[in-house]
């Protein structure tokens, strides 16, 4: 009938574009399937442990039983987490990501008067810039040596509850190693007092919180490739067979502890190829003290320096974006570029913000703002942007210069108003550091796909 094929068609069109439709979902499917099965991590490809979590001769079983005196941990993990399962609850614990932390801080409770957070107003170099600014020390615990106030107030390091306190924060905040900046024994800072006692009993808190302890070996007087020889052995046959003591595994497969080398850069590069290299008159490669020696990159001759050195990697140390070559996002590519052309670790450092005008009152130009936790996260990015091995976060503890990311809280008193976290929570900058950590792990299992 001649009225009767324009309905047909119709019906025809609808039919084609059903099947056209079911043909594309059909295709959906499979696709999604496929890349399903693509993220599926192989079983023999890479090793189930975290760098660091193991030690030469040690079995790398996926479900592992860390120390059965205590609660049971079992490891399940990819390569670059350790995720462990206790008897009161599930936690993750990234061995990629390194914290800074200080041990220096005094209190008259335990140690009969303040250490650190009294700290001297430091003068400027120049006679008619330091006239200019304020001079003297801080007088806790009212008026103390940092821009913000810590919630546990101005403590001792040797308090065994703020270890505690401190662990938890850190194991909080998901960064599975502890970089410990040390003095050699009866050595200190220029206005501190020797800890190197106090190092044990890090280690044994870090060890509740199943988190590993690497050196950040200080500059001190007199440091120089020989003293660190000594050094090394020191830290190895004290601390080395510790639970909690840090060892990297590099891709190669070999196993050693990891130091970091503050200030590197003081030492020629031809003293510490007596240390570094393996043609070194007191070296250190390939005896059991060798290790992962990671120096500070300040300007970009640096790294030059550190390739002849010996050293194995490079860090960046610094919070505030722009102070140093170093230190600036914008160079972190060709820093990385440089590292795996030379076949070094790359080891960029981040932080929160950066302000230490309450120790250096001329410095304010080097302030960093921390916008309520939005430098802190620019920066976490520009790390993960060059995908790097492992990750410094620029301080735990560092409360002079405002790197901290331990708890903070508001606080005014008759001569002062601390900066805060406001309108965050004192957790703040531990909870965007373990939601970082997260993600930088899923980065990595992407980028080893």
């Amino acid at each position: 009938m001649p009225g009767s094929a324009a309905p047909r068609t119709a019906t025809m069109t609808r039919l084609r574009r059903k099947a056209l439709v079911a043909l594309f979902l059909f295709t959906l499917f499979i696709f999604g399937t496929m890349m399903g099965l693509r993220t599926l991590k192989p079983s023999d490809g890479f090793s189930d442990l975290a760098p660091g979590m193991d030690f030469p001769g040690e079995r790398s079983d996926r479900r592992r039983s860390e120390d059965k005196g205590r609660d049971q941990f079992h490891m399940d993990a990819g390569d670059t987490k350790v995720v462990f399962t206790r008897s009161d609850r599930d936690y993750s614990i990234f061995y990629d990501v390194h914290i800074f932390y200080y041990l220096w801080y005094g209190s008259p409770a335990m140690d009969n008067k303040y250490i650190h957070w009294d700290h001297v107003l430091v003068p400027h170099w120049d006679p008619k810039i330091a006239a200019s600014h304020p001079q003297g020390r801080h007088a806790p615990p009212e008026d103390i040596a940092s821009s913000f106030y810590p919630e546990l107030g101005p403590y001792s390091s040797r308090d065994p509850a703020v270890l505690g306190s401190h662990m938890a924060q850190i194991e909080a905040a998901a960064a599975g190693v502890l970089v410990l900046s040390w003095y050699p024994p009866g050595v200190t800072d220029d206005h501190g007092e020797p800890t190197e006692d106090l190092v044990p009993a890090v280690m044994d808190a870090a060890h509740r919180h199943s988190i590993k302890v690497a050196f950040h070996i200080q500059l001190y007087k007199g440091r120089t490739d020989l003293s660190m020889h000594d050094n090394i052995r020191y830290i190895i046959d004290k601390y080395g067979k510790h639970g909690a003591f840090y060892r990297f595994r590099s891709r190669t497969g070999r196993v050693l502890p990891l130091f970091y080398v503050y200030d590197s850069y003081l030492t020629p590069p031809e003293s510490w190829a007596e240390l570094l290299s393996t043609k070194g008159s007191h070296s250190i490669r390939g005896t059991p003290y060798d290790g992962v020696f990671v120096a500070l990159i300040v300007e970009e001759r640096h790294k030059h320096d550190i390739l002849a050195s010996g050293f194995d990697g490079i860090y960046t140390y610094f919070a505030s974006n722009g102070f140093s070559f170093g230190s600036s996002h914008q160079n972190w590519k060709a820093i990385k570029s440089f590292c795996d052309a030379n076949n070094l670790l790359f080891i960029p450092s981040v932080g929160p913000g950066y302000v230490d005008t309450a120790v250096r009152p001329w410095n304010n130009h080097n302030t960093r703002n921390r916008v309520n936790g939005r430098y802190y996260e620019t920066s976490l990015q520009a790390a993960l942007s060059v995908r790097p091995e492992i990750v410094t976060i620029t301080s735990f503890n560092q409360w002079h210069e405002g790197t901290q990311i331990e708890k903070a809280v508001a606080k005014k008193t008759v001569t002062r108003l601390y900066l805060d976290y406001q309108p965050n929570q004192p957790e703040h900058y531990l909870e965007i550091t373990r939601q970082w950590a997260e993600n930088f792990s899923k980065e990595k299992d992407k980028w080893l796909m």
